[in-house]
């Protein structure tokens, strides 16, 4: 499926054609022309009339395939006819993907943004985002909708036709969390897959949009550094980049999802009810009191007699904060000291930082000519970001 990608993308030199609701897809190649007719589609009517004016792409059936967005982000020349031969919106350029104009009616109707139409290059970065380009999108065959993403996301897999959908999207969820350590594929909402309870029965479950955490300007990040350089001791915040920075990445073994992960004991919760909502007000080692609003009761927290039972609130790691070059390269911390792997608890590292509400007495040293100036930069910074507030859903 990658090496069909490849083939559209090898086509540089000649436009790919679409002609519009005609459900029938044209390409023009050096040694001659070809036609494609989808068997379930072959005779479907025009439902657009031929227009000068932008508009047709949005009620255009060829938007709504699987297939058509590897087919158009493939190729580097593209022109769109109408269903009488004639160019679309009448725009006589050589490529289509020059005009602003078609291009801006594409994006708003693929959710799709301009610089990926244009110039489009496949990988795994920004995964979330291209599950959702296909998540309102149809296949004939079911696994295709699995399929028709490995050559945007530059995977080489054996398409299993049989299989069904939630193995096929499945295989393709794993390998790119497995190669790329990007977890939020993990954000989604609808119902679980038989194949891994972790991940989506099906792409549709991409149509919310993804879960954003508030981003801290360059201003307000200095200014936590310059505070923290007051709070932590150098060698404290030094030991937090280690530790995180030898977590391994996620990744999935025997269908099972290896999960690094920032975990903080519950110590007190105290229970309140407002209308038709659930309030918690929570104390853990670690964070600032928080508050757990919801619609549903937790069952655990709501005897009157206290639960013997640990808590912990989980946030999972997400290894893009250590701004490395390349994240899923080793992060090259081999003259620090030795510490404890991925199974080590919060506490070893939380009970050292203490809680962030309290100041350690060690001052962060003007001068540490020991310590490498960009390691040490790149500590305070995910230092800084871990401040901030996150959200959370169960």
């Amino acid at each position: 499926m990658f090496r069909l990608y490849s083939w559209y993308n090898m086509i540089r030199y000649q436009p790919f054609t679409f002609k519009l609701d005609v459900y029938t897809t044209r390409s023009f190649m050096s040694r001659g022309f070809t036609e494609y007719i989808p068997s379930s589609l072959a005779g479907g009517q025009n439902n657009v009339e031929v227009q000068q004016s932008p508009g047709a792409l949005a009620s255009s059936a060829w938007n709504t395939r699987g297939w058509t967005v590897q087919e158009f982000l493939a190729p580097n020349f593209v022109l769109f006819y109408q269903r009488d031969w004639s160019l679309y919106l009448d725009d006589r350029s050589p490529n289509h993907k020059d005009s602003l104009i078609i291009m801006q009616e594409m994006a708003d109707v693929a959710g799709i943004d301009t610089q990926a139409l244009i110039a489009f290059r496949p990988g795994m970065r920004f995964a979330r985002e291209k599950l959702q380009w296909v998540s309102a999108r149809v296949t004939t065959c079911q696994e295709d909708i699995a399929y028709s993403l490995f050559g945007i996301f530059g995977v080489n897999l054996p398409a299993i036709y049989g299989e069904k959908k939630q193995k096929a999207l499945g295989r393709l969820l794993q390998e790119v969390v497995a190669q790329s350590g990007d977890i939020s594929a993990l954000d989604w909402v609808g119902q679980s897959s038989e194949f891994n309870s972790c991940l989506p029965a099906d792409i549709a479950s991409y149509k919310a949009p993804p879960y954003t955490v508030s981003s801290l300007s360059e201003d307000d990040i200095q200014a936590s550094i310059s505070s923290l350089r007051h709070e932590v001791a150098a060698d404290v915040v030094l030991k937090l980049y280690t530790l995180l920075g030898n977590l391994s990445a996620s990744r999935f073994g025997n269908c099972r999802l290896h999960l690094p992960c920032i975990a903080f004991r519950v110590t007190a919760v105290k229970r309140n009810r407002a209308q038709d909502q659930e309030i918690y007000e929570v104390k853990a080692d670690g964070l600032l009191d928080l508050l757990i609003t919801t619609e549903d009761k937790l069952i655990q927290f709501s005897s009157p007699r206290p639960t013997m039972q640990t808590f912990l609130l989980v946030r999972p790691w997400n290894r893009h904060l250590l701004e490395l070059p390349d994240f899923t390269e080793p992060s090259g911390l081999a003259e620090l000291p030795e510490i404890a792997g991925d199974r080590e608890s919060e506490e070893g590292c939380w009970s050292a930082l203490g809680s962030p509400s309290q100041q350690s007495s060690g001052g962060f040293p003007e001068a540490q000519e020991s310590v490498d100036s960009e390691l040490s930069g790149r500590a305070l910074r995910l230092a800084a970001r871990l401040r901030q507030p996150f959200g959370a859903f169960c």
